[in-house]
Protein backbone atom coordinates (compact mmCIF):
# COMPACT_ATOMS: atom_id res chain seq x y z
CA UNK A 1 0.00 0.00 0.00
CA UNK A 2 1.18 3.56 -0.78
CA UNK A 3 0.90 5.81 2.49
CA UNK A 4 1.31 8.70 0.08
CA UNK A 5 -1.35 7.62 -2.11
CA UNK A 6 -3.88 7.23 0.47
CA UNK A 7 -3.48 10.30 2.65
CA UNK A 8 -2.16 8.84 5.26
CA UNK A 9 1.15 8.16 7.47
CA UNK A 10 2.68 5.36 9.34
CA UNK A 11 2.67 5.85 13.10
CA UNK A 12 4.98 3.63 15.56
CA UNK A 13 3.71 3.15 18.86
CA UNK A 14 5.40 1.95 22.03
CA UNK A 15 3.23 3.44 25.12
CA UNK A 16 -0.37 4.19 25.81
CA UNK A 17 -1.26 4.52 22.34
CA UNK A 18 -0.41 0.67 22.14
CA UNK A 19 -4.06 0.33 23.27
CA UNK A 20 -6.63 0.91 20.01
CA UNK A 21 -9.27 2.50 22.55
CA UNK A 22 -6.75 4.67 23.78
CA UNK A 23 -5.20 6.18 20.42
CA UNK A 24 -8.87 6.39 18.90
CA UNK A 25 -9.73 8.73 21.72
CA UNK A 26 -8.41 11.83 19.61
CA UNK A 27 -7.64 10.12 16.59
CA UNK A 28 -9.93 8.04 15.09
CA UNK A 29 -8.86 6.94 12.02
CA UNK A 30 -5.87 4.99 13.17
CA UNK A 31 -5.60 1.15 11.77
CA UNK A 32 -3.49 -2.00 12.61
CA UNK A 33 -0.99 -2.10 10.39
CA UNK A 34 1.39 -4.43 12.04
CA UNK A 35 3.72 -4.72 14.67
CA UNK A 36 7.01 -4.38 14.83
CA UNK A 37 10.29 -3.86 16.71
CA UNK A 38 12.79 -0.53 16.82
CA UNK A 39 16.21 -1.75 17.10
CA UNK A 40 18.80 0.02 18.92
CA UNK A 41 16.49 1.99 20.99
CA UNK A 42 15.03 1.18 24.57
CA UNK A 43 12.07 1.78 26.65
CA UNK A 44 11.88 3.98 29.31
CA UNK A 45 9.65 6.14 31.41
CA UNK A 46 9.77 9.65 32.60
CA UNK A 47 9.29 13.53 32.56
CA UNK A 48 9.93 16.17 30.54
CA UNK A 49 10.77 18.71 33.60
CA UNK A 50 11.72 17.91 37.10
CA UNK A 51 9.07 18.64 38.64
CA UNK A 52 6.03 18.97 36.13
CA UNK A 53 2.32 17.41 36.70
CA UNK A 54 1.47 14.96 34.43
CA UNK A 55 -1.39 13.91 32.56
CA UNK A 56 -0.79 10.12 34.48
CA UNK A 57 0.15 11.35 37.86
CA UNK A 58 3.91 9.31 36.60
CA UNK A 59 6.01 8.99 33.83
CA UNK A 60 5.53 8.55 30.52
CA UNK A 61 7.19 6.60 28.07
CA UNK A 62 10.38 7.63 25.43
CA UNK A 63 12.40 5.68 23.22
CA UNK A 64 16.42 6.35 24.47
CA UNK A 65 19.32 5.64 21.92
CA UNK A 66 20.85 1.77 23.08
CA UNK A 67 22.78 -0.43 21.04
CA UNK A 68 21.63 -4.37 21.02
CA UNK A 69 18.41 -3.02 22.74
CA UNK A 70 14.87 -2.97 21.46
CA UNK A 71 11.45 -1.91 21.29
CA UNK A 72 8.73 -3.48 20.07
CA UNK A 73 5.05 -1.63 19.41
CA UNK A 74 2.48 -1.21 17.36
CA UNK A 75 2.36 0.37 13.56
CA UNK A 76 -0.95 2.09 12.79
CA UNK A 77 -2.35 3.81 9.70
CA UNK A 78 -3.31 7.55 10.38
CA UNK A 79 -5.22 10.08 8.18
CA UNK A 80 -2.72 13.18 7.66
CA UNK A 81 -6.25 14.49 9.34
CA UNK A 82 -5.09 13.10 12.57
CA UNK A 83 -1.10 14.53 12.49
CA UNK A 84 -2.18 17.61 14.58
CA UNK A 85 -4.59 15.61 16.97
CA UNK A 86 -1.63 12.95 17.58
CA UNK A 87 1.44 16.25 17.70
CA UNK A 88 -1.11 17.72 20.20
CA UNK A 89 -1.75 14.58 22.15
CA UNK A 90 2.49 14.53 22.52
CA UNK A 91 2.55 17.85 23.18
CA UNK A 92 4.87 18.71 20.51
CA UNK A 93 4.00 22.36 20.39
CA UNK A 94 4.61 22.26 24.33
CA UNK A 95 7.89 20.91 23.79
CA UNK A 96 7.10 17.25 25.70
CA UNK A 97 7.73 14.73 22.71
CA UNK A 98 9.51 15.93 19.29
CA UNK A 99 8.53 13.63 16.19
CA UNK A 100 10.86 11.41 14.43
CA UNK A 101 11.59 9.95 12.10
CA UNK A 102 12.57 5.87 12.19
CA UNK A 103 12.62 2.59 10.42
CA UNK A 104 11.02 -0.13 12.41
CA UNK A 105 11.10 -4.25 11.58
CA UNK A 106 8.55 -6.24 10.67
CA UNK A 107 7.51 -9.65 9.45
CA UNK A 108 7.28 -7.84 5.93
CA UNK A 109 10.45 -5.97 5.74
CA UNK A 110 11.29 -2.23 7.49
CA UNK A 111 8.55 0.48 7.12
CA UNK A 112 9.37 3.79 7.76
CA UNK A 113 7.30 5.28 10.32
CA UNK A 114 6.04 8.30 12.48
CA UNK A 115 7.34 8.02 16.17
CA UNK A 116 7.64 10.60 19.54
CA UNK A 117 10.66 10.73 21.87
CA UNK A 118 10.86 12.48 24.91
CA UNK A 119 12.86 15.82 24.93
CA UNK A 120 14.95 17.08 28.61
CA UNK A 121 14.02 13.23 29.74
CA UNK A 122 14.05 12.75 33.65
CA UNK A 123 13.38 9.39 35.03
CA UNK A 124 10.30 8.79 36.94
CA UNK A 125 8.37 5.32 37.61
CA UNK A 126 4.37 5.41 35.63
CA UNK A 127 1.43 5.22 37.41
CA UNK A 128 0.10 1.85 37.84
CA UNK A 129 -2.86 2.71 35.62
CA UNK A 130 0.06 4.15 32.67
CA UNK A 131 1.39 0.92 33.34
CA UNK A 132 -1.97 -1.05 32.74
CA UNK A 133 -3.03 0.79 29.22
CA UNK A 134 0.31 0.02 27.83
CA UNK A 135 0.71 -3.56 29.02
CA UNK A 136 -3.07 -3.80 27.52
CA UNK A 137 -2.16 -2.37 24.67
CA UNK A 138 0.93 -5.12 23.99
CA UNK A 139 -1.04 -7.67 25.10
CA UNK A 140 -4.27 -6.71 22.36
CA UNK A 141 -1.92 -6.31 19.55
CA UNK A 142 0.37 -9.55 20.42
CA UNK A 143 3.39 -8.44 21.39
CA UNK A 144 6.22 -11.00 22.31
CA UNK A 145 5.48 -12.62 25.40
CA UNK A 146 9.10 -11.94 26.40
CA UNK A 147 8.50 -8.06 25.62
CA UNK A 148 5.27 -8.68 27.76
CA UNK A 149 7.10 -10.02 30.82
CA UNK A 150 9.52 -6.92 30.81
CA UNK A 151 6.50 -4.88 30.25
CA UNK A 152 5.36 -6.38 33.47
CA UNK A 153 8.06 -5.75 35.85
CA UNK A 154 7.92 -2.39 35.03
CA UNK A 155 8.01 -0.76 38.79
CA UNK A 156 5.48 1.94 39.02
CA UNK A 157 5.00 4.72 41.64
CA UNK A 158 1.87 3.68 43.48
CA UNK A 159 0.15 6.13 42.85
CA UNK A 160 -3.63 5.92 43.28
CA UNK A 161 -6.17 8.44 42.54
CA UNK A 162 -8.36 8.88 39.85
CA UNK A 163 -6.69 9.51 36.21
CA UNK A 164 -9.24 11.19 34.12
CA UNK A 165 -7.54 10.02 30.53
CA UNK A 166 -7.65 6.55 32.24
CA UNK A 167 -11.17 6.56 33.34
CA UNK A 168 -12.16 7.74 29.81
CA UNK A 169 -10.67 4.50 28.38
CA UNK A 170 -11.89 2.31 31.06
CA UNK A 171 -15.35 3.57 29.91
CA UNK A 172 -14.79 3.17 25.97
CA UNK A 173 -13.62 -0.54 26.85
CA UNK A 174 -17.05 -1.70 28.45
Amino acid sequence: MSVMATNCFMYFAFGSNLLKERLQLLNPSAMFSTTGRLQDYKLNFGLWDKHVNSTWHGGAATIEACPGAEVWGVIWILSNENLPSLDKQEGVSSGIYSPREVLVETDKGLVLCRTYQMNNFHACPPSPQYKEVVFLGAEQNGLPVEYLKKLEAIQTNNYSGTIAVFDQIKAVMK
